[in-house]
């Protein structure tokens, strides 16, 4: 017997790909991708929790797929093979 739903997100792999998804919107200024811009769809659209969200972004920039700047306020979609210390 199931008491609860089994979570789409609850993997880190299966919510970094949708972040990058998201991500993949038109980006302003030198590339910039607000968080807003994927945290609200992610939260709001798809019913992922905010620690889906996390351990998906945080799995995404080991990856290398994402860039967070350090105030948090927007990614960068890392091109393939950009090495994720080089960004500045």
């Amino acid at each position: 017997m199931k008491h609860a739903e089994e979570r789409s997100y609850a993997d880190p792999e299966a919510a970094a790909r949708k972040l990058v998804e998201l991500a993949s919107v038109e980006a302003v200024q030198d590339g910039r991708i607000y968080i807003e811009r994927i945290n609200a769809p992610f939260l709001f659209k798809l019913k992922g929790s905010g620690s889906e969200f996390g351990a998906g972004l945080k799995h995404a920039i080991e990856r290398g797929w994402l860039w967070k700047h350090e105030s948090g306020t927007y990614v960068k979609l890392m091109p393939p093979g950009q090495d994720l210390l080089s960004r500045t």
